[in-house]
């Protein structure tokens, strides 16, 4: 799997993860999606081999500039 894609199936994972305090859901999702992937992006950068640490540098770029 590319790092595009991974960057964007952990956007989709936290796509229907609900908002408690907004009638606007539709703003919420996408930016509150992202701000997950990256935790977790970081978290998998944190505990990662030093094989896997390009990828997920890679994935975290896409998550931050794509």
């Amino acid at each position: 799997m590319e790092p595009k894609e991974k960057a964007q199936e952990l956007i989709d994972k936290f796509m229907h993860i609900i908002p408690t305090k907004s009638s606007d859901y539709t703003d919420i999702y996408y930016p509150s999606a992202k701000q997950c992937a990256l935790i977790v992006a970081n978290e998998c950068l944190n505990n990662c081999t030093i094989q896997q640490v390009s990828f997920w540098e890679d994935v975290k770029s896409e998550l931050e500039h794509g």
